[in-house]
């Protein structure tokens, strides 16, 4: 008698690891979507006019932090991309915290800190239609003020990002970058400050180096390369399509990027943006960077990096209550898409 046999079965969800914050994500491919789906999808209308906007119509009052106009820092006149400061800040500069405590189980502090806007001149065009030029000058902006603000007092968290759609929290359409700085690091960065470190201590290697070659050996997460960095829909994608830009080269702070990084980070972040936005229909995304903090403290086995994290579905009750996100497209799915458009 002839045994047959067993049919190998495939679970049809995965939990995933994020190695470096330590965070479990499902890659629900048992209600999987082709990616094609997501460029189907409705997306909100943009709203506000030109005449309209505030930022194209600047007052007296929104006086400049920086100007750039085609590539070069101004004093003054016409503009590209110019930084202000927010109207409607989170933070506010204060020459005291002010820490306190309500009974034994409260503690608070004054909310110290400088609320920046940046903002590209043309009211439609997003950065996924940049040219490169365009893309590196706003590295130059964002650099530039990094550098600014890092010695000041009780700046120890510098955080750049950028909204685009009111799903991902754009509340004005046109195209604008926001720049926070506080005393605190965000719990995610220490976490993964805290985890980069003890890989280090153990392995005598950047955890983040050890991926990027995992990735260039196995070539099925990464959406794009050039000589200084990688662009790759991570192992553990906390959404469809979420991707990572990473230098190749070990670096832990990103305002020491130089010119020739510079403009090789604007060519990755302009191919990541355009697939983005070709491969899924103009979503909404967010966009931000990790990079070591400003803290005054050796954290060299970290390694800067900018997150994309479109807006694929709405988080719900497991994903708010677990702290799991859930995505319903496999990375290296993802990834292949990406690579196609």
């Amino acid at each position: 008698m002839v045994e047959k046999k067993a049919k190998k079965l495939e679970f049809p969800s995965e939990l995933r690891m994020d190695m470096v914050g330590g965070d479990w994500v499902v890659i629900a491919t048992a209600r999987a979507r082709r990616p094609e789906t997501f460029k189907r999808e409705k997306r909100a209308k943009k709203g506000i006019s030109k005449k309209d906007c505030p930022f194209c119509n600047l007052s007296k009052n929104d006086k400049p932090i920086i100007i750039f106009n085609k590539g070069k820092r101004e004093t003054k006149g016409p503009w590209t991309t110019i930084v202000i400061p927010n109207k409607y800040p989170a933070v506010l500069p204060c020459p005291k915290l002010n820490e306190r405590r309500e009974g034994k189980l409260h503690k608070r502090m004054n909310a110290v800190g400088f609320h920046e806007v940046v903002i590209t001149r043309d009211h439609k065009k997003q950065i996924a239609q940049f040219t490169k030029e365009q893309i590196k000058e706003l590295i130059d902006v964002y650099q530039q003020r990094y550098l600014d603000l890092k010695d000041k007092k009780f700046v120890n968290h510098i955080s750049i990002f950028h909204n685009h759609g009111r799903e991902a929290g754009a509340s004005i359409d046109h195209p604008h970058s926001q720049i926070i700085t506080t005393p605190l690091i965000d719990i995610d960065l220490q976490a993964a400050l805290d985890r980069a470190k003890n890989y280090y201590q153990k392995e005598k290697e950047c955890i983040y180096c050890r991926l990027n070659k995992w990735e260039k050996k196995i070539k099925k997460r990464i959406v794009f390369e050039n000589k200084e960095f990688q662009v790759v829909c991570p192992f553990a994608s906390r959404t469809a399509f979420e991707t990572i830009i990473s230098p190749k080269k070990h670096s832990a702070y990103f305002e020491k990027i130089t010119e020739k990084e510079k403009w090789d980070l604007a060519e990755a972040l302009g191919v990541a943006l355009n697939k983005i936005y070709k491969g899924l229909r103009n979503p909404s995304y967010n966009f931000y960077l990790h990079t070591a903090p400003c803290d005054g403290k050796n954290h060299n086995y970290y390694h800067w990096h900018w997150t994309i994290l479109p807006k694929t579905a709405t988080p719900a009750g497991f994903e708010l209550g677990t702290g799991i996100e859930i995505s319903t497209i496999e990375p290296e799915k993802a990834a292949e898409y990406l690579r196609r458009q």
